[in-house]
């Protein structure tokens, strides 16, 4: 295998030809190329606007009022997209049973919009295409919250219990989902390439994923536009663009 630094997209090709059994971790490098912004970069997410820990969230009705208006007026950006070439190589390799699973740190439901089955879709830090009891765990789609809160100005509660709603994603200061967790971990050690797509790999735990995988004798590709911590510790790196690289290395047949 070539060194990271000369790797090539044939090369990506062909690790994912030899491998058995792969898993795909995605980032929001992926869906960038959907027009979703990413967090952290300028001009992302939280340049605009504050995140909104999930304690303030919990406990002032205000912060609440916040964050609903900026889910319901789109600020974010996270959802309204479609999928990009890069989903639809991902999704092509799922459904030729070369890749297994797909664990990612998106919130955008855009592998689930290019066809991937939810259970093959493990989603570490939730989904802001609908929205959740944090007491019942009861689904509430967002277009019927939008339209009662609008009709009423009454915060979202649940109908089942009255419990405080909240969109399903992650917040900041919010316990990381179990179930998500051991699944993710159950794939990565079961799997012999694991392949990162867009993702910057700073976030723990989701970055100790790629970690756990080469230690346990995978091969690790990286495809991602910048440099990450881990492109001295991966068989293949690719600086490039997803879309591209991963329709030249899993093309449709």
């Amino acid at each position: 295998m070539s060194h990271p630094a000369s790797a090539s997209r044939s090369d990506l090709a062909r690790l994912i030809a030899d491998a058995r059994r792969i898993v795909v971790f995605t980032g929001a490098g992926i869906s960038t190329e959907s027009g979703i912004p990413d967090f952290r970069s300028p001009g992302g997410v939280w340049s605009k606007m504050k995140p909104i820990q999930f304690q303030d969230f919990v406990a002032s009705e205000d912060r609440r009022r916040e964050a609903w208006d900026r889910a319901f007026s789109g600020r974010a950006g996270w959802v309204g997209r479609e999928p990009n070439a890069g989903h639809m190589a991902v999704s092509r390799l799922i459904a030729q049973g070369r890749a297994s699973a797909v664990i990612t740190q998106n919130v955008d439901n855009l592998h689930q919009a290019s066809g991937i089955a939810p259970d093959k879709v493990i989603e570490l830090h939730g989904n802001a295409s609908y929205a959740t009891c944090l007491a019942c765990s009861e689904r509430h789609e967002l277009d019927e919250l939008k339209t009662l809160y609008e009709a009423t100005g009454d915060l979202p509660a649940c109908r089942l219990c009255s419990g405080i709603v909240k969109t399903a994603t992650i917040s900041f200061g919010q316990a990381m989902p179990l179930g998500p967790m051991a699944r993710a971990e159950a794939e990565t050690l079961a799997c012999d390439l694991f392949l990162v797509l867009g993702s910057s790999l700073v976030v723990y735990p989701a970055a100790g994923f790629p970690v756990m995988a080469k230690r346990n004798g995978a091969r690790l590709a990286i495809v991602n536009r910048e440099e990450t911590e881990l492109d001295g510790y991966a068989d293949l790196v690719l600086h490039d663009e997803i879309g591209p690289v991963m329709t030249a290395a899993a093309p449709a047949n």
